[in-house]
């Protein structure tokens, strides 16, 4: 099998691995007061500590979670029910990732509205758009991707943050899953001199995306932040997400996070020239194929090639791709398994029809030249196949 599907989950670290199973060998709860109980506190803590620095911020702001929607769903109903009074909107940009959008659809059941940005042509936020929106009455909050999941596109994310702070009463959660350990980020210095409780507040990651065993992540929230929490109990982490913390998954996911970091630059040079060798050779051998998205490989994330294959139904496609060995998807992996258009590229402005003719491949760690060959060696007798079976399905 050759996967090229690392935005939906890359592979586990072995370092990961080992040290989740190091860590979890021993028996300890870290909110106890025993020394099994403080020997779990101290590794949960270190790990903490680790995680921060890999995310610029402070280790007290780093709130454990499950994963990139539990950090979504926190920040976005968090900061949305301790909102200042009469102020009910949503600055929601188009294209966001699902656990936002769904979010912000059950919020509307609580009285949120939304202030909707579109996309440019190759999926990036206007900041100037962005920015006047922020002004706009009765904003609540707003929220934006460091880069987009789907096509790659990357986002400026310290004007967005910057356009926060300068509206001194609206805090900005930033979805950074897409981005953490394949585009330089740091909490502190997007925040910048932000006035309290207000510009970038919050900002989500996930462990699965970087090596760390699945079901772990973290919400990044400033110190001077206003979020009501999602879970009640014994009140650990600020009391933002009370219950047992999981001290294995964090001392999995702060190694994952140190390796993963400490690789970015030069890793990223290594996948744009795989993604840049894979996505040429696929127009090559598809005249027709088109790569969405930002065209200049600085502004997309380094292994994302977003292709639109005119004609060719995605199902059938990556039906196909997979029966070579080839593992691909049609867009977030979240929604993968419904056959629906895909709202990300709807939102650059194309048709439905061009919407569901998309194919995403994303290049991991443990990508080579040899994945590349194997996707170019089938790609046109695929699309060949799935565009006849659209023809004759018509």
């Amino acid at each position: 099998m050759h996967y090229l599907d690392h935005a939906a989950t890359t592979d586990l670290r072995p370092e990961a691995a080992d040290e989740w199973l190091r860590v979890a060998g021993a028996t300890g709860n870290a909110s106890s007061t025993h020394g099994a109980g403080q020997r779990a506190r101290r590794i949960l803590e270190e790990s903490r500590e680790r995680l921060a620095a890999a995310l610029g911020c402070e280790p007290i702001e780093v709130v454990l979670t499950s994963g990139g929607t539990e950090s979504v769903n926190l920040a976005l109903q968090g900061l949305w029910r301790s909102r200042a009074e009469g102020r009910t909107e949503i600055l929601l940009p188009d294209g966001e990732h699902h656990a936002t959008l769904d979010t912000v659809a059950a919020l509307a059941a609580e009285g949120a509205g939304v202030v909707a940005i579109g996309l440019d042509a190759v999926g990036r936020i206007p900041v100037d758009a962005f920015a006047a929106a922020l002004a706009a009455e009765g904003v609540a909050l707003a929220t934006a991707l460091v880069a987009n999941n789907e096509v790659g596109t990357v986002n400026d994310a310290a004007a967005l943050a910057a356009s926060a702070a300068a509206a001194a009463s609206v805090p900005l959660h930033l979805d950074a899953v897409a981005a953490f350990g394949h585009l330089p980020l740091s909490f502190a210095a997007l925040r910048g001199e932000a006035p309290a409780g207000a510009g970038l507040v919050a900002l989500s990651v996930a462990g699965h995306k970087i090596g760390a065993p699945a079901g772990t992540g973290a919400l990044v929230v400033a110190r001077t932040a206003r979020i009501a929490p999602l879970l009640h109990g014994g009140g650990q982490q600020r009391g933002l997400r009370s219950g047992t913390q999981d001290v294995a998954g964090a001392a999995a996911f702060a190694l994952a996070a140190e390796l993963t970091v400490g690789e970015q630059v030069a890793e990223a040079v290594r996948l744009r020239r795989l993604r840049d060798r894979l996505a040429a050779g696929i127009q090559e051998r598809v005249p027709s194929a088109e790569l969405l998205g930002d065209p200049d490989p600085s502004g997309r994330l380094p292994g994302n090639a977003h292709l639109l294959f005119p004609g060719a139904p995605s199902e059938s496609l990556l039906f196909l791709l997979d029966v070579a060995g080839i593992s691909a998807s049609a867009g977030s992996a979240c929604q993968a398994g419904i056959a629906e258009p895909s709202h990300v590229v709807q939102a650059l402005g194309r048709t439905e029809t061009e919407a569901r003719s998309v194919i995403r491949f994303t290049l991991g760690r443990t990508s080579s030249d040899d994945d590349v060959d194997a996707a170019l060696a089938v790609i046109a007798d695929a699309y060949a196949r799935a565009s006849g079976s659209s023809i004759r399905g018509r």
